[in-house]
């Protein structure tokens, strides 16, 4: 005789298997490449720090400048005198970004779980390469340097940035349910880092040519990327005639593929059937209210424990090229290259954990594990020698530790908190939930700049 709940601890891997079609495989590389290429070129400002800062000081301060004369008329055309105020204006381009990045999360959720997802994202994706596209390539064509100009263009590139994850989330929880979620959105999760080992390839390469161009280029691939996906992302199966997740007829089985990993598997049925969100007769469900969706169980710790990750991870996403450049004297190209190693760890984090947390049926034990290994990594770190191979072994098992979770956060776990029972495995609750997670913890990476 099985034991009451046992159903829920069947295997979910060959659920998953079962129901993954063509459209789940399309829907996961197209919700994956576009936000790639949002980061590719987030990321781009971020590897080419040392070449605005210098294009934005004086020649005499500038030794890899050429000397132009009249000296007056090249001195004009900067906007700081010296190195250290360039670096600290940028760090403040930093801190506005991010900021205005939390404010959109926090709307784009909202907008998100209400108006068609593919529009939205199509829209924040193109409208953002526009932007990252004034930013670092039109100014710089123009000779235009003018401080509040860059500092409102954050800002709009920051609040249009923040459509794609929360959009990009609640599509694959439309289409993925709790079979294998861990494993799933832990490998699709990569999706962040690989966007930040393409924007660090793409300004490699063209870095020799001026900054400019690594704007140019990421900016031009993300425009493309957001016509395809306006073209070619379905949010939903029911777009295409399939059962939406828990309304086929096996019933248990998927029905359990909506209730997250943090829920208490001994509550009583007749205690599921309390929800915040009112049954709806309609076949498509209302969203839930903000602050319906901050008071459901989870969302605030795991927000405020992904503000402290984020500040963490978000400090190497801004700085790390940066660091390596200006600290050991490295390349500015170099510095690029060897960055990517961060984000390798990242990957691998995610994708492992997200199978271990699947494994064990808990999240939150393998959230804290990691987590104590990332304080010894980042102590190692602080001690690396100057030394790249060291170096990229040990920014590797950074990545691995820090990295992993932060991926596990914001894409698994936000899918498992807008699809657990309260909300009756309602879509209209991802968008939000995934919003507020990300909102807060991108304020807690300002907070870090």
């Amino acid at each position: 005789m099985a034991l009451p709940g046992s159903s829920r601890r069947q295997p979910t891997n060959r659920s998953l298997v079962s129901h993954c079609t063509h459209h789940h495989v399309a829907v996961f590389l197209l919700t994956f490449f576009s936000y790639s290429l949002l980061h590719a070129s987030r990321k781009t400002f971020s590897n080419v720090k040392v070449s605005i800062s210098s294009q934005w000081t004086p020649s005499c301060l500038n030794s890899t400048a050429f000397e132009l004369r009249p000296y007056e008329l090249w001195n004009s055309s900067h906007l700081f005198p010296n190195a250290e105020e360039a670096t600290l204006f940028l760090g403040t381009l930093d801190t506005i970004f991010l900021f205005s990045y939390a404010v959109g999360l926090f709307v784009s959720g909202i907008v998100g779980d209400r108006l068609n997802l593919r529009w939205v994202l199509s829209f924040g994706m193109c409208s953002s390469a526009l932007v990252v596209f004034f930013f670092g390539t039109l100014t710089e064509w123009l000779h235009f340097y003018n401080k509040w100009f860059y500092c409102c263009l954050w800002i709009v590139n920051g609040l249009l940035q923040s459509t794609g994850w929360p959009c990009v989330v609640a599509v694959m929880g439309n289409w993925f349910g709790k079979a294998g979620r861990g494993f799933v959105f832990g490998l699709w999760s990569a999706c962040a880092s690989v966007g930040n080992i393409l924007g660090a390839f793409l300004a490699s390469c063209v870095l020799k040519y001026g900054y400019e161009y690594a704007f140019l280029v990421t900016a031009s691939v993300q425009f493309a990327g957001g016509v395809i996906v306006f073209f070619g992302l379905l949010t939903s199966p029911k777009e295409v005639g399939l059962p939406e997740l828990g309304a086929d007829d096996e019933g248990s089985v998927e029905e359990d593929a909506n209730r997250p990993l943090m829920g208490d598997d001994d509550v009583d049925d007749d205690d599921r059937n309390y929800s915040i969100q009112a049954a709806d007769t309609d076949s498509q469900p209302k969203a839930i209210g903000f602050f319906q969706a901050c008071c459901l169980p989870g969302v605030i710790l795991y927000s405020l424990a992904y503000a402290c990750l984020k500040l963490v991870n978000y400090s190497f996403f801004f700085w790390l090229p940066f660091y390596l450049s200006n600290n050991f004297g490295w390349k500015e190209a170099e510095a690029d290259q060897l960055s990517i190693w961060y984000d390798v760890g990242g990957i691998v984090g995610g994708t492992i954990q997200g199978l271990i947390s699947d494994v064990l049926q808990k999240r939150a034990p393998v959230l804290a594990m990691s987590l104590l290994f990332a304080v010894g990594s980042l102590f190692g770190y602080s001690r690396s020698p100057n030394s790249k191979p060291i170096n990229a072994v040990i920014m590797t098992i950074t990545g691995f530790f820090i990295g992993g979770p932060s991926n596990m956060i914001s894409s698994a776990i936000s899918a498992d908190l807008g699809r657990q029972d309260l909300v009756r495995g309602s879509s209209e609750a991802l968008a939000t939930v995934t919003g507020i997670v990300d909102g807060t913890g991108s304020i807690g990476a300002a907070v870090g700049q």
